[in-house]
């Protein structure tokens, strides 16, 4: 920094690409080139370069996936490798530097001079198919589940996977959810309909013809992203792919001709092909005992025809994100003070800027023949919150910092929803029929049971993969056998901000407080203090 005298540029408010350009232009010392010769002859795979400062590691703020991971293609000429290594490692540190860093530098309280930053070379797991490089699947296992459905604890953790590599994860792609301890429960592949909407339909790959220096700002410049069909024409879904049938509308395991792939790691989780359930289970368990604390651990797999397999773990941290900074026990807040309070709540963290309800008036005469009318309303009014302007109101624990948006709005405002019954069946005799995009300004989503209307819970499978990937919370109450609390008489009595035949809108004076308790599955919505 100094010898290239950067840091006149790196401070200053620059556009990110110019001070790209700056960096890229630096030379890096003369001494480390025979080292990473040495390197080169070690290292036989493409090379992914990625940070790792102190501020990354630390165990009391999230600051994972904030700076750049390049990769570079393995090649011949080493001089040309070298180039790209070098611009690559330049890239890495620039990205310290560029506004979103410096805005979650002063988000979290840091000041950039207190950071320190080695890079990491690491070989990228895979192999060659023609021109792209990718591994058989990638994975981010978390050693808490915030979200266990059926039988699955908290505790027993929660892996994310996809076929080729990991950034599609990273990114927010459609991955399949499996609890080590449960690998043959898998939502996703549990019906035909969600196999075929909720499963992976692309992924990413390195493309080795891209060689040369150019490098963007952004880190995923020579990642292709491919359709399932590319790596089933590569032979790369042995062992992890199922085959549809449209003419019998069934799904079977492995792979047959003709018929859409679906991602469903059937041969890895249900017929023991290679033993990963096992291996997760002993790579979280030693990983949280040794940092004494839930771990995220970022791993990468390639399986092989004869049934043997490689698993490369290629980073692991402290779980830390802000929201989940929870330490008030639930089950000691008196019911005078809640609003809401679940016993079967999915999510985790706290919640402070929610001045809204939206609910389903339930009085005797209710019945579900309107639920179709009621779904309509809800939908009308969701819409009024994605278009409210983007606001954050002070004291918002929920900002967005780490890796999860704190809900699925895109304006700025959210809101609690109640209302009987599942939300989102598909038959309305069950529960109101809302589609996700119908209600995605929710933070929390509650479904309650009525004396005269009494549905199974349905802990919001429908909405499953949102619920987890924008931490939306999900409450299950039944008020007549005593599991939780929904306050309706206070409700009732505030002015509506719109009223439907079937629906209220209201608002409080000032926001609720929004805590749920991942690990015991207790949740409460908090009337605000009386001023």
């Amino acid at each position: 920094m100094e010898k290239n005298n950067l840091y006149p540029i790196a401070l200053s408010d620059a556009p990110d690409e110019e001070i790209l350009q700056h960096f890229l232009r630096a030379q890096l010392p003369d001494s480390l080139i025979a080292d990473f010769f040495t390197f080169f002859d070690a290292v036989k795979s493409p090379i992914a370069v990625r940070s790792s400062s102190l501020l990354e590691d630390s165990h009391y703020q999230p600051f994972a996936g904030i700076y750049s991971t390049y990769m570079i293609p393995y090649l011949n000429d080493k001089y040309e490798m070298l180039r790209m290594l070098a611009c690559a490692i330049k890239g890495v540190y620039a990205s310290v530097y560029y506004k979103d860093s410096k805005a979650y530098m002063i988000a979290t309280q840091n000041v950039i001079d207190q950071e320190k930053m080695a890079v990491i070379l690491q070989e990228v797991v895979g192999r060659q198919y023609g021109d792209r490089y990718y591994p058989t699947f990638s994975g981010v296992l978390r050693s808490l589940n915030y979200y266990p459905i059926g039988d699955e604890t908290a505790e027993e953790g929660i892996a994310s996977l996809a076929l080729g590599l990991g950034k599609y994860i990273v990114d927010g792609g459609q991955t399949l959810r499996v609890s080590p301890y449960h690998p043959t429960q898998v939502l996703q592949t549990s019906e035909m309909e969600t196999a075929l909407r909720d499963t992976q339909t692309r992924f990413y790959a390195l493309d080795m013809s891209h060689v040369g220096g150019d490098f963007k700002v952004d880190d995923g410049f020579n990642i292709v992203k491919l359709r399932v069909k590319q790596a089933d024409a590569d032979g790369a879904l042995t062992y992890i792919a199922s085959t549809f049938d449209p003419v019998d509308q069934v799904i079977r395991d492995g792979i047959y001709e003709g018929g859409r792939k679906i991602i469903s790691f059937c041969g890895v989780l249900q017929q023991g092909i290679f033993p990963l359930p096992e291996l997760l289970q002993m790579v979280q368990k030693f990983g949280s005992e040794e940092m004494r604390r839930p771990v995220e651990i970022e791993f990468a797999c390639n399986l092989n025809d004869d049934k043997t397999g490689e698993l490369n773990l290629l980073q692991i941290r402290p779980i830390v994100d802000s929201k989940q900074m929870l330490d008030e026990d639930l089950e000691k807040i008196d019911d005078a003070d809640c609003l809401l309070r679940s016993a079967n709540s999915l999510g985790h963290g706290i919640s402070e800027d929610v001045t809204d309800v939206v609910y389903v008036k339930t009085g005797d005469d209710f019945t579900a023949a309107n639920n179709p009318i009621i779904a309509r309303d809800i939908e009308r009014i969701n819409q009024k919150f994605l278009e409210a302007p983007l606001s954050s109101p002070e004291g918002d624990t929920n900002a967005q910092q780490g890796n999860e948006a704190p809900s699925g709005a895109v304006g700025g405002a959210n809101y609690v929803l109640v209302g009987p019954g599942r939300w989102g069946s598909s038959d309305y005799w069950l529960g109101i029929p809302v589609k996700w995009p119908h209600i995605s300004a929710a933070r929390v989503i509650v479904e309650t049971a009525l004396k005269n209307y009494h549905v199974d819970p349905s802990q919001g499978t429908h909405f499953f993969q949102n619920l987890t990937s924008f931490g939306v919370g999900y409450f299950t109450i039944d008020t007549g056998n005593g599991s939780g609390l929904f306050r309706q008489d206070v409700l009732d009595q505030l002015p509506a901000v719109e009223e439907t035949e079937y629906v209220r809108h209201v608002r409080f004076p000032r926001p609720l407080k929004i805590m749920m308790d991942g690990k015991k599955q207790l949740g409460v919505v908090l009337l605000p203090a009386e001023s």
